[in-house]
């Protein structure tokens, strides 16, 4: 394996997994030895609105999918309203590909606890709820371990530090439903209710958990926060470009030598995370990849020095998403993985709109009928109109995001769509596959 270059390790900036490797990372004893909780003294000495300001400062954006200014959707939450205010920590990570924090709660759960306290601090909530994946039940334990370590030291519960504040954390385990990691629908199954999103206005930053104000953030976004309390936001800007500032992991699965984490400044391109990664495996050359998770539009290696950062995504005509990094060669078929994804969003699907239900589930149908070789060229027509029924009317982001590798796939590999339905390419499903999957 080749070294990578010095100016492509130096984009390498470990802030949120700089403890990963130490021997007990996920205790507090640890965690207090690295900087732990020195961010919270610091916040609490502070006014709040100073460091919502802060936050705003730094530039920090969520790390959840939308990128979403952090410190903006804290200040839109009411102040002097009489109500409770609560804040939700969304870890109902889910999107195929996606795993930078599922790691980040095994090791170094802490870090997000910490942040937890000094975000809920800063907006006024005595009471804050972390959301975590039913599936995650290691990460769970590790995550609730933690929050008990956290009250014996008094860093939750009544007075915390001797400082008058107050917060009461609970983690909650989901029963494993992709459509909870929406934010309204999070809420709901929160509440007890069954998971559905809901209909927007009113937003969760006044009408959010048992109606009242909330605020609902990324793992990622959250386990940031101590950092720039202690490293204020000029340093935070150091890392990253103009308008998507700091670090990012970067999970890269797929075809390559090395999977798995790796933080960078954001602005790092796939050329260089593959540098790091050791590159591609023997004999297998780039064709497609996601820079975002399944549900971003798919790129292929011409866009490999594309800046992985929001804008530099966007102008490339694709999402930045929760840089889900999968990368797959010419070994790889872009049909049949497209169609794998739209399995996973049929069968994921609340029901509660017609276009992500039925659309959905025939697109699923279609791409059964082209990968058993009994495909037409309107087919592919259909495609195109099913996504165009699906995008923008559907009630939450997951209809929209199903369609995103369906056109993507189409814009770029339309050839192979065509030697499967022409007979250049061997039917990868049978007939008994095919009746037996729907």
């Amino acid at each position: 394996m080749n070294t990578p270059r010095p100016e492509t390790l130096a984009k390498l900036t470990p802030v949120l997994t700089k403890r990963w490797l130490s021997p007990d990372a996920w205790r507090i004893g640890t965690y207090e030895q690295l900087d732990g909780y020195a961010a919270l003294r610091k916040a609490l000495k502070a006014h709040p609105d100073d460091l919502i300001q802060l936050i705003k400062d730094s530039g920090l954006r969520g790390r959840g999918g939308a990128g979403f200014p952090t410190g903006l959707k804290w200040g839109f939450i009411p102040q002097g309203d009489g109500k409770p205010h609560y804040l939700v920590v969304n870890a109902d990570e889910g999107e195929p590909g996606t795993c930078k924090d599922l790691p980040l709660m095994t090791h170094d759960p802490h870090s997000l606890v910490e942040g937890v306290i000094i975000a809920s601090y800063a907006i006024r909530a005595n009471r804050a709820y972390i959301y975590i994946r039913g599936e995650a039940v290691h990460a769970a334990r590790r995550l609730r371990n933690a929050v008990q370590e956290a009250y014996d030291k008094g860093y939750l519960g009544r007075n915390i530090l001797r400082t008058g504040y107050d917060l009461e954390l609970v983690v909650h385990s989901g029963a494993g439903a992709y459509i909870c990691g929406e934010e309204t629908a999070l809420l709901d199954s929160l509440e007890g209710f069954r998971g559905q999103p809901r209909l927007r206005p009113p937003f969760p930053a006044t009408h959010g958990l048992y109606a009242s104000p909330t605020v609902v953030n990324n793992v990622g976004t959250i386990a940031s926060v101590p950092p720039i309390v202690l490293g204020g936001a000029d340093w935070w800007k150091t890392m990253g470009t103009e308008k998507s500032s700091g670090p990012m992991i970067y999970s890269l699965s797929g075809r390559i030598a090395n999977p798995g984490q790796y933080e960078c400044s954001m602005g790092v391109t796939l050329r260089e995370l593959l540098e790091l990664a050791g590159g591609m495996q023997p004999g297998h050359n780039l064709k497609f990849w996601t820079p975002g998770g399944s549900s971003t539009p798919l790129l292929a290696a011409e866009h490999l020095d594309v800046p992985l950062d929001f804008e530099g995504v966007a102008a490339a005509g694709s999402i930045l998403g929760t840089t889900a990094t999968q990368i797959f060669s010419d070994q790889d078929c872009p049909v049949y993985a497209t169609y794998r994804w739209l399995e996973f969003y049929h069968h994921e699907s609340c029901g509660k709109c017609t276009p992500c239900r039925e659309g959905n589930y025939w697109m699923v149908r279609v791409y059964g009928r082209i990968l058993a070789g009994q495909g037409t060229h309107e087919d592919l027509d259909t495609l195109l109109d099913t996504c165009d029924n699906i995008l923008g009317r559907s009630f939450c982001g997951l209809g929209d995001g199903a369609t995103s590798p369906v056109t993507s796939s189409l814009k770029y590999f339309k050839q192979d769509y065509l030697d499967y339905i022409e007979g250049r390419t061997a039917p990868k499903l049978s007939d008994k596959q095919l009746v037996g999957a729907h």
